[in-house]
Parts: C-alpha cells; sequence; structure tokens
C-alpha cells in the first residue's frame, strides 16, 4: 500500500489532510449540483409556507399587547420566518437517512474500508451539500419575504459575520445529531423510528415552527443548555433578526460552538463503538 494512504488511514476521524476534506466537499456540491429539478421545486415549496408561516406569526403579533410576541417586532418576525425557509435546506434537518440504509443494506462496510472515517467523509459530504443550498436554495425564499413584507435589516457590524458562523455551526450541529440518529441502525437494524422521532422533535424544538421564546422563559433555557436542537434554527435566526442585544447575540454562537464540538465528538464515539460492534459480529 502507498506510505500516504498509510499516513491517511492513521490519521484521527477530525484529522484528513485538507485536500481530502476539500475533494470530499467539492463531490458533496457536485452531487447536490445536478439535482436543478427538485431545487426550484424546494424553493417554490419553501415559498409557498413562507407565506402560511409568516401570516400566522403576524397575526399573533396583532393580537398581542405591543405587538411583540416574545420580544420579536412584526418587522423582525418577517425576518425569522423568511430567513428560516431559506436556512431549511441549508441546514438539512429532514431527509438524509444514507448511513442507516448502508448499515442495514452492509455497504457500510465498504465506508469502514476507506482511508478516512465515516464521520470525516459524510461531514465534508454534508458542507458540499449545504453550500450548494446557501447558493441555490437561501435566496429565493428571501427574496420573496421581501418583495410582500417589511423585513429588519441589520444595524450592527458583527450581525452578518455572526450570522454567517452561526449558520456554518448549525450544519455541523444538524449533521453530528443526524449521524447520531442514523447509527443507531447499527444497533437496530432499522433506524426508521428514531429517525421519526428526530423530524418531529427537530422542527418543534428546533424553532422552526414557531419562535422559541414564545415558551416560558425557564423551559426556553433548559432547551438552550440542556440539547442542542435550538441552536438548529433558533440561534441563526435570533442573531440575523437582532432579537437580543450584542452580548447575548454573540453568546448564542458561543452556545453552538460548544454543542458543534460536542455533538462530533458524540458522532465519533458512536462509531467507534459501532466498529466494535461489527469486528464481534464478524467473528
Amino acid at each position: 500500500m502507498d506510505a500516504s494512504v498509510l499516513t491517511i488511514s492513521r490519521i484521527g476521524p477530525f484529522r484528513s489532510s485538507a485536500t481530502t476534506f476539500g475533494v470530499l466537499v467539492g463531490s458533496g456540491f457536485r452531487r447536490y449540483s445536478t439535482y436543478r429539478q427538485a431545487t426550484i421545486a424546494g424553493s417554490f415549496t419553501n415559498i409557498v409556507f413562507g407565506f402560511l408561516r409568516c401570516y400566522v406569526l403576524l397575526a399573533l403579533a396583532e393580537g398581542v399587547a405591543g405587538q411583540r410576541p416574545g420580544g420579536y417586532d412584526p418587522a423582525q418576525l418577517a425576518t425569522y420566518v423568511w430567513v428560516g425557509q431559506g436556512l431549511l435546506a441549508v441546514i438539512g434537518i429532514w431527509g438524509w437517512n444514507e448511513l442507516s440504509e448502508r448499515i442495514r443494506s452492509g455497504d457500510i462496510a465498504a465506508d469502514l474500508l476507506r482511508p478516512v472515517s465515516p464521520v470525516t467523509s459524510y461531514l465534508a459530504a454534508d458542507l458540499g451539500r449545504a453550500s450548494h443550498a446557501m447558493l441555490t436554495r437561501f435566496g429565493p425564499p428571501l427574496v420573496a419575504g421581501a418583495l410582500f413584507f417589511p423585513l429588519h435589516l441589520p444595524s450592527r457590524w458583527q450581525t452578518v459575520p455572526l450570522f454567517l458562523l452561526s449558520v456554518i455551526l448549525a450544519v455541523v450541529i444538524c449533521f453530528g445529531c443526524r449521524y447520531v440518529v442514523n447509527a443507531t441502525a447499527y444497533w437496530l437494524q432499522d433506524a426508521r423510528g428514531p429517525i421519526t422521532l428526530w423530524t418531529l422533535g427537530s422542527g418543534v424544538l428546533g424553532g422552526l415552527y414557531f419562535p422559541l421564546r414564545l415558551l416560558p422563559d425557564w423551559f426556553t433555557v433548559a432547551l438552550w443548555l440542556g440539547t442542542p436542537l435550538p441552536s438548529l434554527l433558533q440561534a441563526p435566526l435570533d442573531v440575523i433578526a437582532e432579537r437580543d442585544g450584542p452580548l447575548l447575540q454573540a453568546g448564542l454562537v458561543v452556545v453552538q460552538a460548544y454543542w458543534a464540538v460536542l455533538v462530533l465528538a458524540l458522532a465519533a464515539f458512536v462509531q467507534r463503538r459501532a466498529e466494535r460492534k461489527l469486528v464481534v459480529q464478524g467473528g
């Protein structure tokens, strides 16, 4: 075997060479760039549901004293909705079961023979997917929202850089969570149950259907500190809507960074335990 291949195989799950990682990111981007019709259809669907969500939240604001439910004014609520619709495909909460299907079919054995850890290779591919979605799926809902609703424009210089960092961290956190959920197939053989629970829980507790700030404060704080779910959508949307002051705005991104490290470490740990299980089953 070539010495360079041996070197890569001995590197930890998050330390493959920058070149290899970049190639995998590019392959993920190219893979999703071939689905042009799906991209257009997905953008149209997000725009339709954006109108429904926006009108519901604006109606809620009309019925609240001061028109600031959860501390959001109407323009911030509209921004929350339309940026959220644009981020749906970028963060990719739903629809990924590739790992569980490869485990069920046994194709995961081919992944384990490759010189790069499955966690690293799937993370790189997911970053490529997210990059493509950011270029093609983020803009249309935002443009549609700006045409029909007054949106909140960032007024602080740090908001846009913090938002971009928050989105990257949200993609990483979401990938780690989906990887762990899919990896339950190592033990259950069929991960459809955990994936269904993830689909329901991530939407409700991630800030997709409504801002979590509408819930009691103690419950919201418990979600932020006890689960990574608010870091999926609620955090980047609160950052761009400037719902909080500068310090708390930056604090949300710090919490995301904490969860990104923790979730990736958990994914690597689960993968290592699963590989041990597979060795035992293989005799």
